[in-house]
């Protein structure tokens, strides 16, 4: 277990450099001058010049890669040209908002999706079942901004129950937990709706196996069948779609933070972007990345929690 633990964080690292040089790369080839976003048009061509000179814009790319990644090594992403603040600081911010509504999504998309799946695959082909794949069906093709304005109208405008947007802080925890209630329903329904099918579809399929059978024969109750053998053996498949869906969530935010105006890593990354804030969005792009190949090596450490047999099988 060690050996394969040190393999998948060896694994882990070298992915998150290869992302981090994509990312470098591309953000550097992208149309658009950083020097003459921040003078303005009006700006002299020698003054643009001193600029470049000043942020290391001049520098060969590979130079300019190794002392970029040599420096947030150590925490340090640069100053950004928008906020004039240190980027690690920016992003330290904006965290306490993103990272919670990211956990909340996931929570509520997991908890939603195996309860409705695991209820519908034990009502196979009656109305219940029905149902939950209708609704599953609706919920897969709409998106997460239409829904989270569909949130809105509901639950703000008309129940004037949960507000509209905005984020108070936490300094006041209650009224924090309701501003991100509404955002996280949006992320986590419309991933929920196609967990929810996979959850019946590899229910159904442990279902029809012979242990299955013979644990009924015994005379187990239907709910300890599904409890004790059903479930574990189909949390394989439901696993690796988890971490797929986590991908999409955390990039989901981007758009989720600007329809409820919260002041997270998304909204962050959509300023930053419309200001060509180069190392603002170079360091927020790679915090993303990050956060999905972390997601996907925890994914591989879950296979190996749930069933040793697989260790083999992931070299």
């Amino acid at each position: 277990m060690t050996a394969f633990l040190l393999r998948r964080f060896a694994t882990l690292v070298l992915t998150l450099l290869a992302v981090s040089a994509v990312v470098f790369a591309i953000m550097n080839v992208l149309p658009g001058d950083p020097a003459l976003v921040i003078l303005g048009i009006d700006s002299t061509p020698e003054a643009q010049a001193a600029l470049r000179e000043q942020l290391g814009l001049n520098a060969p790319l590979a130079t300019r890669y190794l002392d970029w990644i040599g420096a947030a090594l150590t925490g340090d992403f640069g100053i950004s040209y928008s906020y004039d603040l240190p980027v690690s600081t920016l992003v330290l911010e904006r965290l306490p908002v993103t990272l919670p509504l990211a956990l909340a999504a996931t929570l509520l998309m997991a908890v939603a999706a195996i309860g409705l799946g695991l209820f519908a695959a034990m009502r196979h082909g009656r109305p219940g079942d029905w149902g939950i794949m209708v609704l599953s069906q609706v919920g897969i093709a709409i998106p997460a901004f239409w829904l989270g304005i569909l949130l809105i109208i509901l639950f703000a405008v008309t129940l004037r129950a949960l507000p509209p947007g905005g984020f108070p802080g936490w300094d006041e925890p209650l009224a924090a937990i309701r501003a991100l209630i509404l955002p996280a329903a949006a992320l986590a329904l419309v991933q929920a709706a196609i967990l929810t099918r996979i959850v019946r579809s590899s229910v159904l399929d442990v279902m029809r196996l012979d242990y299955v059978r013979t644990a009924r024969a015994k005379g187990l109750s239907r709910n300890a069948v599904y409890r004790r053998h059903v479930l574990p053996n189909a949390l394989i498949p439901i696993i690796t779609i988890v971490g797929l869906q986590v991908a999409n969530l955390v990039t989901g935010t981007i758009v989720i933070e600007n329809v409820f105006s919260l002041p997270g890593l998304g909204r962050l990354l959509f300023q930053a972007i419309a200001n060509r804030d180069l190392f603002l969005v170079q360091a927020l792009v790679l915090l993303f990345a990050a956060a999905v190949v972390i997601a996907n090596f925890l994914v591989d450490i879950a296979y190996v929690v749930i069933d040793p047999r697989l260790e083999g099988r992931l070299e």
